[in-house]
């Protein structure tokens, strides 16, 4: 079998790929770079994946290839048997791994490949990946450093490391600093491969830490989400600050400018055109499509200008970390799926909020699904949505000196875009979980008026 013919059979099933739900037409290598000669040897691939409808994607790849047999702790990331050789994602070898951190340390170029090197970086520490589910991959040395690949790329620089540098060298204490960072060429502009930054080992996720305090409320029997030990609501004023800080500081050390009318119709119009993209792949939706379309449409008929800069622009609990000196903000790259001038576009901070606001109520509402939906438990999950909702909001407030609940239309237009979001990305990768999103939108859509 090709390679082409491996990979065409074994990326759809990655948790990474974003294609699913196409049909894909084929599978080309574009481009190379040896990491490592030998048995194995391991190359950095850039391949481009063709769909059916004529549209196409690029990921990178760490393609190792060995005369065999794998290694047992190898055997889940083989792709296939080509020309003698067996062949698997390396990201999951640790030599390969390990050279990757070797050219980072030295800043190399190797065959088109550009590591830059911004920190000085131990090029000995053994390598091990996360395994959380993510559209990237990340790999953790030593529990000191972390290097995300991206794995589906879009041609140009990455937010993430754009709006992250900008923020550490501002001297923001809510942003991991980059440590390095490589470079390849896709369709002939420099794109960003990875990006290497402290591992904040003794750091506390955000989801992780929401969902515990759900499960406390929930193992009471009578108290409100004020009453149990395990209240957060004090962590999400602290983080709707750190938020808050972070909009500031953007607003300062990169563009941002004021948004008029016309802006308000095109981002209007840039929601409906998810919406009905949404409705062709989820029917479930649409008995709450007119109600959706109102919501949007109050965003078109604005006249007030709309302060607009830089954000995080796929915000949720997942990445935010909490460490023993406060909240810090993760993965600046955008929602992975839109177009890379879309992610890198001046939009209205309150689409952070919205997102995180989004992910308060997913937490609650994640949870009760857990449990079957228990009558008793949901007025208790609402509540516990609405608190920490309430205390987010108040502690970005008090950071940047407005309310982000006074912008009433446009903070729920927000919200709507991204359960709409929601309900797509869960039908295409966990279709179990699209329930949740949808009760959302039934929420949502009784406050249009």
């Amino acid at each position: 079998m090709t390679v082409e013919a491996l990979l065409m059979a074994w990326l759809p099933r990655q948790r990474w790929f974003g294609g699913k739900g196409r049909d894909v037409d084929g599978v080309a290598i574009v481009s190379g770079a040896t990491l490592l000669e030998g048995d194995p040897q391991v190359r950095l691939v850039l391949l481009e994946v063709s769909f059916t409808d004529g549209d196409s994607d690029h990921y990178q790849l760490l393609l190792g290839a060995t005369s065999g047999p794998v290694e047992q702790r190898l055997e889940h990331a083989v792709l296939g048997a080509h020309d003698g050789s067996v062949l698997y994602d390396a990201v999951h070898d640790q030599g390969a791994a390990g050279a990757l951190l070797q050219h980072l340390a030295a800043g190399d170029d190797v065959d088109g490949l550009s590591f830059i090197n911004a920190d000085e970086v131990d090029p000995s520490l053994s390598s091990r990946v996360l395994t959380l589910e993510q559209s990237n991959t990340s790999l953790v040395y030593g529990d000191e450093v972390i290097l995300k690949l991206f794995r589906r790329l879009q041609p140009g620089a990455n937010p993430d490391i754009e709006v992250t540098k900008a923020l550490s060298d501002a001297g923001s204490t809510h942003v991991a600093r980059p440590l390095a960072w490589f470079d390849g060429v896709v369709h002939g502009q420099t794109t960003t491969l990875g990006l290497l930054q402290p591992f904040l080992k003794s750091a506390s996720e955000g989801w992780a830490m929401a969902t515990a305090s759900v499960r406390d409320l929930f193992a009471e029997g009578d108290l409100h989400a004020g009453e149990v030990g395990g209240d957060f609501a004090a962590e999400s004023d602290r983080l709707g600050e750190a938020t808050g800080d972070v909009h500031t500081l953007l607003a300062e050390v990169l563009e941002s400018r004021t948004a008029g009318p016309p802006e308000s119709q095109q981002t209007a119009h840039q929601l409906h055109e998810r919406l009905e993209a949404a409705l062709a792949i989820v029917p479930e939706l649409a008995p709450h499509a007119v109600a959706i379309r109102t919501s949007y449409d109050v965003v078109a008929d604005r006249t007030a200008p709309v302060p607009v800069q830089r954000v995080h622009g796929d915000y949720h609990l997942g990445q935010v970390l909490r460490t023993a000196d406060g909240w810090v903000l993760l993965d600046f790259e955008g929602e992975p799926t839109r177009p890379l001038a879309e992610r890198r576009a001046l939009m209205s901070p309150l689409r952070d909020v919205a997102g995180m606001l989004r992910s308060f109520d997913y937490a609650a509402r994640y949870l009760l699904a857990e449990r079957g939906g228990e009558p008793q438990l949901a007025y208790r999950a609402a509540e516990w949505a609405q608190r920490n909702r309430s205390a987010f909001c108040d502690g970005y407030a008090r950071a940047v000196g407005a309310d982000p609940r006074d912008e009433v239309a446009l903070l729920l237009a927000f919200e709507l875009d991204k359960a709409v979001y929601e309900v797509v990305y869960e039908t295409r990768n966990r279709p179990t979980w699209v329930h949740i999103p949808l009760g959302s939108i039934k929420r949502l859509v009784g406050a249009v008026g």
